[in-house]
């Protein structure tokens, strides 16, 4: 490792009264702008301590001074020593959330949820036996070892696989040796690994596919659309690795088409489905998969379908984003609306944070009236127990459900 040591004095800050007061709120994120005084330069993944304005501890977090977002906050209130003893506690407190959650049937699932669950810019996924860790800022890199042995000593399972965002590989290569898909303990797998959601088996790609190998947040939303799926002709467009297929063909539904721009991911979709063939629905359900742009799709193509899942990558990258995105949304449903039969059911997600619930809900509610169409509400769902959003930038995920009568 050539990181820098930690110099003997503690780093602390002063921040601005506004930030002072976001802070005292809970929220986990100090920005740079906000910091106006500094005993000296920070350090990657040092810990920084924060004052108020009346020279009094008002909370410490991990340092990154290559980030916009420049600490990440630990702990607010009366000072602690963030120690081994410390993080053994979180932890403890983390996972204690998730007891009872899940039963046999469903092993995989979020255990740490970054800054909800008070780990700010690390999540930690379970398929089956394998943990994946990702991390989203380089604070991390330098606790690594601790972390690790941290979730060792405390979960079992038989592999640990480190994944990195994109914008700390460099860095993470560079400095620490690390690189997105290393094996941090256990024996690397022989491809895909496969684990279970209420029943149903998936693989995830935990070495190299997006996320930490598979999007666990829709697990709900799948159930549901199984719920809703008996002798409908499905469409599952943006379908990755057909997550919402599968749960549909063992509802019932007579026929699933996936729409994928990626050969890849329907190839997934193909063996997800394969690894379902022990119930009689996945057997029946005729499963067909489109390699091709969704958005251009869904405008052309002339098809009928009775149950249309509509979840698209995020469409707001950037709050700068925002209203082309509502735009976006809005058109692709009235694409979906159109491609309703009779009695048919539209499920339409979101997963861009820049985009709010409200704005989401009323961007598709618009589509269905400016369709003419009569409709219903049947629910609107956002985060499941295991992925919670404890603070507004956490709150990405919402889906809608919408039923046309005519």
């Amino acid at each position: 490792m050539t990181c820098k040591p930690i110099p003997a004095t503690r780093l602390r800050l002063r921040i601005t009264a506004t930030a002072e007061t976001i802070v005292r709120s809970g929220h986990p994120w100090l920005f740079a702008d906000s910091i106006h005084e500094l005993n000296r330069a920070g350090l990657l993944g040092e810990l920084a301590v924060i004052f108020d304005r009346k020279d009094k501890f008002l909370a410490v977090g991990m340092y990154d001074p290559d980030s916009p977002i420049r600490v990440r906050i630990l702990h607010v209130g009366k000072p602690q020593m963030i120690e081994a003893a410390w993080w053994q506690a979180r932890l403890a407190r983390t996972l204690a959330q998730r007891a009872g959650l899940f039963d046999a049937a469903t092993t995989g699932y979020r255990l740490i949820h970054g800054e909800s669950d008070g780990w700010p810019g690390l999540v930690l996924d379970r398929y089956g036996q394998t943990l994946v860790l990702k991390l989203y800022t380089g604070a991390w890199l330098v606790r690594l070892e601790e972390i690790y042995g941290l979730l060792k000593a405390n979960i079992p399972c038989e592999r640990i696989v480190l994944r990195l965002s994109r914008n700390l590989q460099a860095v993470a290569e560079k400095q620490f040796h690390r690189r997105d898909g290393q094996l941090l303990g256990g024996a690397a797998p022989d491809g895909p690994v496969v684990f279970s959601e209420h029943g149903v088996r998936f693989e995830a790609d935990v070495l190299r596919g997006q996320k930490t190998g598979f999007f666990l947040d829709q697990r709900e939303n799948r159930r549901e659309v199984e719920s809703l799926a008996r002798g409908r002709r499905m469409l599952n467009a943006f379908s990755f690795s057909g997550g919402f297929s599968v749960y549909g063909a063992r509802g019932g539904a007579a026929s699933v088409t996936d729409l994928d721009i990626s050969a890849h991911a329907l190839e997934s979709a193909k063996r997800n489905f394969a690894l379902n063939r022990h119930y009689p629905g996945v057997v029946a359900c005729r499963h067909e998969t489109i390699q091709t742009d969704a958005f251009q799709w869904m405008e052309s193509d002339k098809s009928k379908f009775d149950l249309i899942v509509l979840d698209p990558p995020s469409l707001a990258k950037r709050a700068a984003d925002r209203e082309g995105a509502v735009r976006a949304y809005f058109r692709l449903n009235a694409h979906g609306i159109a491609k309703l039969d009779r009695a048919g059911i539209l499920v339409a997600a979101s997963c861009s944070a820049h985009v709010t619930a409200v704005e989401f809900f009323e961007a598709v509610r618009r589509a269905a009236i400016d369709s003419g169409r009569k409709f219903s509400e049947l629910k609107t769902q956002q985060h499941p127990p295991d992925h919670p959003a404890g603070f507004k930038e956490a709150e990405y995920l919402k889906a809608i459900y919408l039923k046309f009568n005519a």
